[in-house]
């Protein structure tokens, strides 16, 4: 088992939202990333930072967008769609959909709209 997978969401949450900040992108677009890929309304992501909730729990908890297979690309040098372990893929799809608002791409196209 990845020590990731134990590790709490809350502790993670921080770092997604300031590589977001350093470029120029919101919290609340964080969030918006975060619930398109699990069904996490503000107030179910807050219960879950609260309760310092693991990425184990937290993704058995979720509800994965069907669009997240759209999720391709690199992440770690690791390939997002190759991935065996589902854990470890969902939680890679998180934090390639938060590269990608990072490096400025349109929310449409990180929310796999357009």
């Amino acid at each position: 088992m990845h020590r990731i997978f134990s590790q709490s969401f809350a502790s993670v949450y921080p770092l997604y939202v300031a590589k977001a900040e350093r470029k120029g992108r919101t919290k609340d677009e964080v969030d918006r990333v975060i619930e398109w890929l699990t069904g996490f309304d503000d107030q179910a992501l807050a219960r879950h930072l609260d309760e310092h909730t693991t990425f184990e729990d937290f993704f058995a908890d979720a509800r994965l967008n069907p669009k997240a297979e759209l999720i391709t690309g690199v992440v770690c040098g690791v390939r997002v769609q190759d991935i065996e372990d589902p854990l470890m893929q969902k939680i890679r799809y998180l934090d390639k959909l938060v590269d990608e608002l990072a490096k400025g791409r349109p929310m449409e196209k990180v929310l796999r709209v357009a």
